[in-house]
């Protein structure tokens, strides 16, 4: 029986490609001044190919466009700034976001994240997309001191949430951070499909959030009906 569903958030809970252009899009409008000599097109395709998905921290990112194009008045601190706090007003969700929490509660099932990231920054996502008071715990590599895929985090959260491995399912769309790592762990795992990547190796594939919640209560029902049979077959 499941009891308990975790989620990774970025590319599973909060479509980061989108919300990547949008807030890109929107800064180099508000920072005309000083990006207007650049083409907005090219500026936004040079940051999405540095922020590589998310996996290199936008210090990194933003040193090499003041590089590239030879930025004056403003620098890279600033930029970065301008990132950790206005990106929180572009969050993006993925469809059926809401009407899967719902359907998850209202079956009983205990939930949270474990997102690598920085801590407030990752906060203020979930806060922008109106999930927080969804989850019995939270866990952010930054303040953990571990990160994904190392199982100490999936454990730390499961301790929380007082369940067992086997009782619990991993949401995630990264093959190795998320679905390995939590198979690892000893959870059942469960892919969101991501265009990158072809073939992933898990317990559940879905597509669509609102899968997740009917996967898992189907899981469920199945679980009792056994038991059902097993005690009537005792009797």
């Amino acid at each position: 029986m499941i009891k308990a569903v975790l989620f990774d958030l970025d590319g599973t809970l909060l479509d980061r490609n989108r919300s990547v252009e949008d807030f890109i899009g929107d800064q180099y409008e508000r920072l005309n001044k000083w990006l207007g000599h650049i083409p907005k097109k090219l500026y936004m395709t040079r940051f999405i190919e540095l922020d590589s998905r998310g996996y290199v921290w936008k210090d990194k990112v933003y040193q090499q466009l003041v590089t590239e194009f030879q930025l004056t008045g403003i620098d890279w601190p600033y930029l970065l700034e301008d990132y950790k706090s206005e990106f929180k007003n572009h969050c993006i969700p993925f469809p059926n976001l809401h009407h899967m929490f719902g359907e998850l509660k209202s079956n009983n099932l205990v939930l949270g994240i474990i997102t690598n990231g920085y801590g407030q920054f990752q906060m203020n996502n979930i806060k922008a997309l109106g999930i927080e008071a969804y989850f019995e715990t939270l866990l952010v590599s930054e303040w953990e001191g571990i990160r994904k895929p190392d199982p100490q985090i999936f454990m730390r959260a499961l301790n929380q949430l007082n369940v067992t491995p086997d009782q619990s399912v991993f949401v995630g769309d990264h093959p190795e951070n998320d679905v390995k790592a939590a198979k690892n762990a000893g959870m059942k795992c469960m892919w969101k499909r991501d265009s990158q990547w072809d073939q992933v190796e898990a317990d559940f594939i879905v597509t669509d959030l609102a899968d997740v919640a009917s996967t898992i209560i189907d899981i469920n029902r199945e679980a009792a009906l056994r038991s059902c049979i097993e005690r009537l077959s005792k009797n």
